[in-house]
């Protein structure tokens, strides 16, 4: 049965795929023995060499100095970017205005009434629930601090995304264009795109609304022209020989058509926008992102948490009405608005006129003491006091020890060659020479800018990371595809844990782990999982039946289908899976700089915090270099006929 399944099927591409390999490993040797001997006379050092090395630090200092002394006088300042900072200020704080004016009665019925409306009783009340959390927590100024900043930085991603969706998918061009510029955009952790807008618009809200932009409008454009470009056309042959203009077309036919894609574009920008407004706080936006941003700069967890649950509550909501949207119709769409307004105004009236816009500081409940408590009985008893196998600190110090230390020592010690030539054959095995080459100039790149060494601390922590994300992932997929109440169980789980924000998986890692690269590494694990489960098990799920039980039928238990079918019929899945967990588990890893992490993510807080923008921006440059590889090392190019290697 193993030779029927395993070799008769998969023969001709597997001794295909051998013979390509074989002749890129022969002309990666034959290059490395060609340039290897070259390097070592001229760069003898194991590291990467000094000569090669440009220090940035004077210019971007000099840039910094000389848009900090032309921000109040320069043109281009005074008549653009100028404008653009004002109209930020204004739209967020009008809509701040309008929120504090319904009051928190007026804000939680319009959620409610919207929800209900749109997805039914259930999820109004779980709206109505998560809104009057918020109060209940203390957190209803700094809820509606990032709410405000939210629904001006989502519709401004929207505004963007689907004018550049429109661009894509309306001409071949321009999508050619576009696609290398969305994928470096998705690539980028979030990090690195608070840099480059703080040069311009300096710490404030107008540097995290217009970083959010940049952060959350390729979903939508990629979602917009994916439903353009995938429009039923037999239907738009049907519209076009009525006689209509282009524009009538787009109008009447194209957008309608794209609508569900439309609605999913909306979900992810709104989902990765509140993401980055958490994030933006370190640039200066208010709101519970501040609050959960100065609770872990002092390792205060239960004031961390207390802002963190409406974070999360908030996430799951808006999710949740939107993702319902994507299935209902239009009609009560436009009804679901109408009774909200209505029912806003008449709540926040009556509020207004019995004083009760404020919530009742009687009625807020301070959890911050309690689980601060809880956190100490948890150091005291779960942290270093479980015998026989040790508390969650000695598990973070073994991991530290055995596996992140190892890890990174071993890469730091590589000569800088070697960790190129890796590079590019890891790169060239799974893509084209132009994969490879990207890669390597990426990684090149890190160690022209000087930061070579701490660029290797944060890939190893990224790469013990996403092996415990990995292992973690596959054997959990395997289990909920295998099973249909395993996954169910899964389900509402992994939903969870995909709506939070990155900050909030920090809060309860400090309190576990206390601060280090380890937490850091933990965290970033559970931010990554959900991904890599839910795409290993769509992936083992989509496997042909055919398929299965023509090996069924042959006698095959259930581990030879796992191993002999399924796994070799998912492994597009399955190498999707592991490039996902590669981006994910870097956004957070560079995020745990702020609870230990080091290297690069420590190095980008530094840079923000203290206005040293040289070293903040060389590093955040370093981690798209990094992350750029990565993508390229773990993401299978499709091949063409005729092209590719």
């Amino acid at each position: 049965m193993a030779t029927v399944t395993a070799s008769t099927p998969r023969a001709l591409p597997t001794g295909l795929l051998k013979h390509r390999a074989v002749h890129k490993l022969l002309l990666i040797a034959l290059a490395a023995a060609v340039l290897v001997p070259l390097a070592n006379a001229q760069w003898a050092s194991g590291s990467w060499p000094a000569a090669l090395t440009v220090d940035l630090t004077k210019p971007l200092s000099s840039a910094s100095d000389w848009i900090i002394d032309n921000r109040d006088s320069h043109p281009l300042f005074l008549y653009f970017f100028g404008y653009v900072s004002n109209a930020v200020v204004i739209s967020v704080h009008a809509v701040y205005v309008v929120l504090l004016g319904a009051g928190w009665a007026g804000v939680t019925v319009f959620g409610a009434l919207v929800a209900w409306r749109v997805a039914g009783v259930r999820l109004a009340l779980g709206t109505a629930v998560a809104f009057l959390a918020c109060g209940v927590l203390g957190m209803w100024v700094p809820t509606m601090q990032t709410l405000a900043l939210m629904v001006v930085a989502v519709l401004a991603s929207v505004v963007v995304g689907v004018l550049l969706g429109l661009a894509a998918g309306l001409s071949r061009r321009m999508d050619k264009i576009l696609r290398p510029v969305l994928d470096t955009m998705q690539v980028m952790p979030a990090y690195a795109y608070l840099l480059p807008v703080v040069l311009v618009f300096g710490m404030g809200v107008p540097a995290a609304v217009l970083a959010t932009v940049v952060y959350a409008a390729p979903p939508m454009a990629r979602l917009t022209a994916l439903g353009l470009q995938g429009a039923d056309k037999e239907v738009l042959e049907a519209v076009e020989s009525l006689g209509t203009t282009a524009r009538q077309r787009l109008l009447t036919a194209r957008i309608p058509l794209a609508r569900k894609e439309l609605l999913l574009g909306l979900n992810q920008t709104i989902m990765m926008a509140l993401s980055m407004a958490v994030i933006a706080s370190v640039i200066g936006a208010a709101g519970l992102g501040d609050r959960v941003y100065q609770a872990l700069a002092s390792v205060d967890v239960g004031a961390a948490l207390a802002a963190g649950i409406p974070i999360v509550l908030l996430a799951v909501v808006l999710d949740r009405v939107t993702g319902a949207a994507g299935d209902g119709t239009e009609g009560q769409g436009r009804a679901g608005w109408a009774y909200a307004l209505a029912g806003t105004v008449v709540v926040a009236v009556a509020a207004r006129l019995l004083g009760r816009l404020d919530w009742p500081d009687a009625w807020t409940l301070n959890i911050a003491e309690p689980v601060n408590r809880a956190v100490d009985w948890m150091t005291n008893h779960l942290y270093s006091g479980v015998p026989v196998i040790g508390g969650t600190a000695d598990w973070a110090g073994h991991f530290t020890t055995w596996v992140l230390d190892p890890v990174r020592n071993g890469l730091q010690g590589l000569p800088w060659w070697s960790v190129l030539l890796i590079v590019a054959t890891l790169a060239w095995l799974i893509g084209t020479w132009r994969t490879a080459l990207t890669a390597v100039l990426a990684m090149a790149a890190i160690g022209v800018l000087g930061v070579w060494t701490p660029a290797l601390d944060t890939l190893s922590q990224v790469l013990a990371a996403v092996a415990v994300t990995l292992v973690l992932g596959f054997a959990t997929a395997v289990a909920a595809a295998r099973s249909d109440r395993v996954e169910r169980m899964l389900r509402p789980v992994l939903d969870v844990f995909q709506t939070m924000p990155q900050f909030v998986y920090l809060i309860p890692v400090v309190a576990l782990f206390g601060v280090g690269r380890a937490p850091a590494a933990a965290a970033a694990v559970v931010y990554a999982l959900p991904a890599v489960v839910r795409i290993t098990t769509q992936g083992l799920r989509q496997v042909d039946p055919a398929a299965m039980e023509s090996s069924r039928s042959l006698g095959a238990t259930s581990w030879q289908q796992l191993r002999q079918v399924q796994l070799p019929l998912a492994r597009p899945a399955l190498l999707l899976a592991v490039n996902q967990g590669v981006v994910l588990v870097l956004a957070v890893v560079v995020i745990g700089g702020l609870v230990g992490g080091g290297a690069l993510g420590y190095d980008t807080v530094f840079g923000l915090a203290q206005g040293d923008l040289a070293t903040g921006l060389v590093a955040g440059a370093a981690i798209v270099c990094l992350g750029l590889m990565l993508d390229r090392v773990t993401q299978p190019t499709e091949r063409r006929t005729g092209k590719g290697a």
